[in-house]
């Protein structure tokens, strides 16, 4: 498919919404805006370019925080005046620090329920951790014993969940399993491994 910029239907202020959307938990992350410009140097550079409405100029998205976008797919809607990119987020999405710029609930029919998205989640929390080293934070403490408490960290908690299944202990597993997959979190940070490249390599087995 041929895309001509010309197709789009950009407001009287020359701009045009854009919803970003997590392409694999397809968790809405922000809303923002692009002129013709921003948008020609996302399609040029893969990763999102916005225009400022406060600051009248482009803005790369991450260029300041390290929190890039990577674009993986770009839809416009039925009537061409607003797009759908769907990226992978490195980092929080909103400059409070939160994983979404969408966390404020106004109206809820039941508990939030959790998902794989909360991988991401607690990753982020994790890299935060690493950068900014608060005092009294057991992902702290790992960090500034190094890569061997670590390891040895996931070296118990791997035997912990091994005693939970062999008693036959559901509780038990998904406990231990949360403590592994909290310290593998921890793992990869330390590696300067992202969970998206985890999810890419098991991408591979589906057979």
């Amino acid at each position: 498919m041929t895309f001509d910029i010309e197709e789009l239907k950009f407001n009287s202020h020359g701009l045009i919404p854009a919803i970003i959307q997590d392409v694999e938990s397809n968790q809405v992350l922000m809303m923002a805006f692009m002129n013709k410009e921003s948008l020609a140097k996302t399609l040029e550079s893969g990763q999102t370019w916005f225009w400022s409405r406060s600051r009248q100029e482009l803005w790369h998205k991450g260029a300041t925080s390290g929190y890039y976008q990577d674009v993986k797919e770009m839809f416009y809607d039925c009537d061409a005046d607003s797009l759908l990119i769907k990226v992978v987020q490195t980092g929080p999405a909103c400059h409070t620090g939160e994983r979404t710029c969408f966390h404020n609930n106004i109206l809820s029919s039941e508990a939030p329920v959790a998902s794989s998205e909360i991988i991401n989640q607690v990753y982020d929390i994790v890299t935060g951790r690493k950068k900014e080293m608060p005092e009294g934070s057991y992902t702290t403490y790992l960090f500034t014993k190094g890569l061997d408490k670590i390891l040895k960290k996931v070296g118990e908690e791997s035997a912990e969940v091994i005693i939970g299944a062999k008693n036959r202990s559901r509780d038990e597993v998904v406990y231990e399993v949360a403590d592994l997959l909290y310290h593998l979190m921890v793992l990869l940070a330390e590696q300067d491994i992202t969970p998206q490249e985890v999810y890419q390599e098991l991408a591979k087995r589906k057979k």
